[in-house]
């Protein structure tokens, strides 16, 4: 067994990755300020973006969940990896070899094991598409070619075969050097009496994508009578690498256009999504063989990302520039009774995401692959364009089941109605919708409200404002929580536990780290015992984010007659002792994400989440010519300045704006040092008796004295603020 990765290759890896490309392939960044973007966090749920990105730090932090950390420390979050696995991967993704300690690269792993099954499902994807044009394979291409696709439209969505027989799959793929464990743990292959053999036999297989492109899994279509599945339809079962209340196909093919144009159109099957976008819908996306649900919508507003304007967060569809269509998500249920069910099970979803959906249904009923045979490209944008929200569509197709022209049908209606329209949690849209729907029925006001009350009481929905201003806080004196946010009113932290108010607990909260950290984040912000508000507080933070960001814009020499009386904050005196003990101010040639790492391994566990929220906090000064470059160049094309990673370049020059706040903010913290030194010994002077003691106490503190009066004169004149 090969031991530890030698340090300098990971050093390596992480001058190599690029943390925003790294982030934005699963989450939507948008500038904050020169060198910083925001989006919504991709480890727990929220509607306002409190997800923060330094790249050319090399740093992320969430001020809604508390977590934060470096590139290897991403990947280990979302990939649910070790450190190891997360190096051996992003090693993988940039073509670098990794040594390792006690041996040489011959000793070198095959890989980490999250990396061969992405290999095994590469593989196993050329493998079909190779498939597709023997002989075998006529049936596969009828039923393609039935559907109104080409040749090069099958293969621009990656259209493959898998044979029959029993074990072509698993066959090649040993020849590939892939182990038997591995196709299992792939879920390429299943374990029989006779052996193993593939999963996928006799059908048209879609590769399953991640927004990267990396294949996950695959669907299968039936094409023989004699197949041992029954079913029409398989997918990969969940393994690793897929999840499939996790994953949609075409979300790489339609993650670009879905970002830009702030739309999804949410289809239910693989040629639907062929269909859509050969159509000119480039944001069709589809699940996997499972209704569309929360995980799905976190991953899509992820993607389409709501915004907010001041206080008031903008839930409901939002015009977009240059586009005809609004902000929003489209279904495509069918109008029958199975399309109606699953349209109720999306209604079931996130308020705020709901007032952004709509449903789009064909007359005859036509799925978009058959509207597009029958009646052709036109006729599906047509579909997209003429969608209805889905509140409207729930709680219209309720209503029309009965005939509201006698005085039952209209009560009928009434009770079939109120239910739904109670579980609309936004309260600034219930009273819209009951109203809408009374006039709809025929019947007075009251009797409606009457009846979505009751039903609301019985149903015990929890009430909500998405329109509501959102409150803010900033922490105590722990450090934490410089400018996070949470929701004031809805009593729900994103972290997943369902924390409904002090002391009530929807489950462990130690057992998830977010919903830990944001319960123990709200217990300082609502403590009354110690506020931040004060000069001294804010002199040793923005010190401290001026130390972390732009570490050469502060002089050597007066950092080095810092002391540790030289803080009172707690957590900044920490801080402080971790700089010392790790050598103080670095080199000038020491890579930005080096630096990055460096404080937080030796402000170790407890000050990581501190060091990364100094990293992310916004400084009061005008942003340098690299960060513009470098933001520019991230507007221009998604890479860094000539395509390099900003966090690999050694530490960038201060500018002079930088430097002069940097010397200010010293200045003010050696002057509060001498001031509490002079008065430390003045008091023990008080108490000592006359004599050569007292006479040399005097001494120091005349000198302290004059050295305090230099410092002002020579930084502000002889003001110090």
């Amino acid at each position: 067994m090969a031991g530890m990765i030698k340090k300098e290759d990971v050093e390596k890896v992480r001058a190599r990755a690029d943390l925003y490309d790294i982030v934005s392939a699963s989450v939507t960044l948008k500038a904050s300020g020169t060198g910083t973007y925001v989006g919504l966090c991709p480890f727990h749920d929220e509607k306002t973006p409190s997800f923060n990105v330094r790249p050319a730090l090399g740093v992320w932090h969430c001020f809604g969940c508390g977590l934060g950390g470096d590139v290897f420390k991403f990947v280990e979050q979302q990939e649910n990896i070790d450190f190891r696995e997360a190096v051996e991967l992003l090693a993988d993704r940039y073509h670098i070899e990794l040594h390792y300690e006690n041996g040489s690269s011959a000793d070198k792993p095959a890989g980490s094991k999250r990396a061969r099954l992405l290999e095994a499902n590469e593989e196993a994807q050329r493998f079909f598409v190779s498939q597709i044009l023997t002989k075998e394979a006529l049936p596969a291409r009828k039923l393609l070619g039935g559907r109104n696709f080409s040749q090069a439209d099958c293969e621009r969505f990656g259209c493959g075969y898998a044979p029959q027989g029993w074990d072509n799959l698993v066959r090649h793929l040993a020849g590939k050097g892939f182990t038997q464990q591995e196709m299992l743990d792939a879920g390429l292959a299943r374990q029989g009496q006779r052996g193993v053999y593939d999963y996928f036999r006799g059908r048209v297989t879609w590769p399953i994508r991640d927004s990267t492109g990396r294949t996950l899994g695959f669907g299968a279509r039936k094409l023989y009578e004699d197949d041992t599945i029954s079913a029409k339809y398989i997918n990969t079962p969940d393994t690793a690498l897929y999840r499939k209340t996790q994953v949609l196909y075409g979300i790489d093919i339609a993650k670009s256009a879905i970002v830009k144009k702030r739309q999804v159109v949410i289809v239910e099957g693989y040629t639907d999504v062929m269909a859509m976008h050969l159509a000119g819908i480039d944001t069709a996306v589809a699940t996997c063989g499972t209704a569309f649900g929360a995980e799905h919508a976190k991953i899509v507003r992820r993607l389409i990302a709501d915004d907010s304007l001041g206080a008031i967060q903008l839930v409901g569809p939002l015009k977009v520039e240059g586009q005809s269509l609004s902000s929003r998500i489209v279904f495509t249920f069918d109008g029958d009774a199975a399309g109606q069910k699953a349209a109720l099970h999306a209604f079931g979803l996130d308020s705020a995401f709901l007032s952004q959906t709509f449903v789009a249904v064909a007359d005859d009923n036509l799925d978009p692959c058959d509207l597009r045979i029958e009646r052709g490209n036109e006729a599906v944008r047509s579909l997209i364009a003429g969608a209805r929200p889905l509140y409207d569509f729930v709680i219209d197709a309720a209503i029309n089941r009965f005939d509201t022209s006698y005085t039952t049908g209209q009560m009928g209606a009434v009770k079939a109605a109120a239910p739904l329209i109670a579980q609309i949690r936004d309260r600034s849209l219930l009273d819209i919708y009951t109203r809408k729907a009374t006039r709809r029925i025929g019947v007075d006001l009251d009797i409606m409200q009457r009846e979505v009350r009751d039903a609301r009481r019985q149903q015990h929905v929890r009430d909500e404002d998405a329109y509501a201003p959102k409150r803010r806080f900033a922490g105590a004196g722990s450090g934490a929580g410089f400018g996070g946010e949470f929701s004031g009113g809805a009593g729900e932290f994103g972290g997943g536990a369902g924390f409904a108010g002090r002391g009530q607990s929807g489950g462990n909260p130690y057992a998830n780290p977010s919903a830990r950290r944001a319960l123990e984040r709200r217990d300082a912000n609502e403590q009354t015992y110690f506020k931040i508000d004060d000069a001294v507080f804010i002199c040793e933070q923005q010190f401290m984010a001026m130390l972390v960001q732009v570490p050469r814009a502060i002089d050597r020499a007066r950092f080095a007659s810092l002391t540790l009386a030289n803080f009172m904050t707690p957590v900044f005196r920490s801080l402080f002792q971790a700089i010392s003990a790790a050598g103080g101010l670095p080199a000038d040639d020491m890579p930005q994400g080096l630096w990055m790492h460096n404080l937080v391994k030796a402000g170790g566990p407890m000050l990581e989440s501190v060091v990364n929220e100094l990293a992310v906090m916004p400084l009061p000064l005008p942003p340098s010519e690299n960060d513009v470059r470098e933001s520019d160049a991230r507007a221009a094309g998604g890479a860094g300045v000539d395509g390099t990673n900003p966090a690999a370049a050694q530490l960038r020059p201060a500018t002079a704006d930088e430097k002069r706040y940097a010397t200010e903010l010293l200045a003010r913290l050696l002057d509060i040092g001498f001031m509490r030194r002079i008065g430390a010994a003045k008091r023990q002077m008080a108490a000592l008796p006359d004599g050569a003691e007292k006479i040399a106490l005097l001494g120091q503190i005349t000198q302290m004295e004059t050295a305090r009066k230099n410092l002002q004169s020579e930084i502000f004149g002889g003001n110090i603020g």
